[in-house]
């Protein structure tokens, strides 16, 4: 039986674990599903009833506490001492979390467990392949490889102990096994998938609507793109852009917004569920996403949303970073810039929304690309060959 083991699940910015979980259910196959935190509680509505009720949450506080020591309790002598040796020490809780799981997966005759993201579940893995023998593998995505954080159990110990290491690009691929050149043959290239048929050729209505989708952090160049937009204006473009998404740098893009005078043309539209999203997409014109890579490393992998914009039949606007040259062919279903350029960054804009028919052009093979490279059927189709 097959297990999979979230830090969070369902989490409202990590659709792709939800998309992947529900493709597996529709092809016949129930993991069970654990989460060691609550469920987001976020926009998204239309989480499936049958999967989330199905989702084992670890208890908190003191209930915790008693359960996983009556689980440590019929642990083997050797994984008892490890339990005390590691006491007290930053990664303790990952070890109990672990022999809560692990007998759980017993129970259920779970031979193969799978994470998502090298974090808290992947070290709580470890812990439960250590103490009970059960196999795991782990989809790494960004930032948990880019600009990993300093955990006693590190991205060594993982890759070394993982049966498999999935990622969702070639860049990354690519990446971890230079970096980790043991791991190579365990290494795959998965990428995340959608199902294309639910996202409709977009129809744009004047004036032209740029829209943006991600979280509002640095390494999203929501900056970029605002002071892209700046330059539009003040070249007489007549458009609108939208930005969805929430995040730290709320009140500082505001700011950058307000001070460039560009609040009737830029809106800061907040988190929206998915269906909103698909809507949004249906009626925009050109999607722009100008990432960078951030001074300390941090960067985008495979934006979803990008993916979602190419099966609109959208025309998308980014750079080369991490995957995204995988998504986005430079003059065939969009147009990539220098990071950090919004001079750059307007004019595609400016080209995209001065010559319809070249952009829609563009868009139409985004969709033909989106179809047969990020189908969630096949996609996951591939995942069950290497997990099952």
């Amino acid at each position: 039986m097959l297990a999979y083991l979230f830090e969070r699940f369902p989490k409202f910015s990590q659709t792709f674990c939800y998309r992947e979980i529900a493709e597996l259910f529709r092809q016949g196959v129930r993991p069970a599903i654990f989460s060691l935190r609550a469920p987001d509680r976020g926009p998204e509505l239309n989480w499936d009833p049958a999967i989330v009720s199905g989702v084992h949450q670890l208890p908190e506080g003191d209930a915790f506490a008693r359960l996983a020591n009556e689980a440590s309790a019929a642990l083997p002598q050797a994984a008892q001492k490890t339990l005390h040796e590691w006491r007290g020490k930053d990664d303790s809780l990952r070890l109990h979390q672990a022999t809560y799981i692990g007998v759980r997966l017993q129970k259920l005759g779970v031979c193969h467990l799978h994470v998502h993201f090298a974090g808290m579940a992947a070290r709580t893995a470890f812990w439960i392949k250590r103490f009970f023998g059960i196999d795991y593998s782990l989809s790494v995505h960004a930032n948990d490889i880019f600009v990993p954080k300093k955990f006693e159990i590190g991205l060594p110990q993982i890759f070394s102990t993982a049966s498999a290491i999935l990622t969702v690009s070639d860049f990354a691929a690519n990446q971890l096994r230079d970096r980790f050149p043991d791991t190579a043959s365990r290494v795959h290239r998965v990428y995340n998938g959608i199902d294309c048929d639910s996202f409709q050729p977009a129809e744009p209505s004047p004036p032209p609507l740029i829209l943006s989708i991600g979280r509002l952090i640095s390494k999203k160049g929501f900056d970029v793109l605002i002071d892209a937009c700046a330059l539009l204006q003040n070249s007489g473009h007549g458009f609108r852009c939208e930005i969805i998404g929430e995040g730290p740098l709320l009140v500082e893009l505001q700011a950058r917004i307000d001070r460039q005078d560009l609040g009737r043309q830029v809106l800061l539209a907040g988190p929206k569920p998915q269906a909103e999203i698909i809507a949004r997409l249906s009626r925009a014109t050109v999607f722009a996403l100008p990432c960078r890579v951030d001074a300390d490393g941090a960067m985008d992998n495979l934006p979803t949303v990008i993916m979602e914009a190419m099966a609109s039949a959208l025309p998308v606007i980014s750079t080369e970073v991490g995957g995204i040259t995988e998504m986005v062919r430079n003059g065939e279903t969009g147009l990539l810039v220098a990071q950090n350029d919004p001079v750059a960054t307007a004019e595609a804009i400016a080209q995209l929304i001065g010559n319809v028919e070249p952009a829609r052009s563009l868009g139409r093979e985004g969709r033909k690309r989106a179809e047969e490279l990020f189908s969630i059927e096949k996609n996951v189709r591939v995942l069950r060959e290497i997990l099952l």
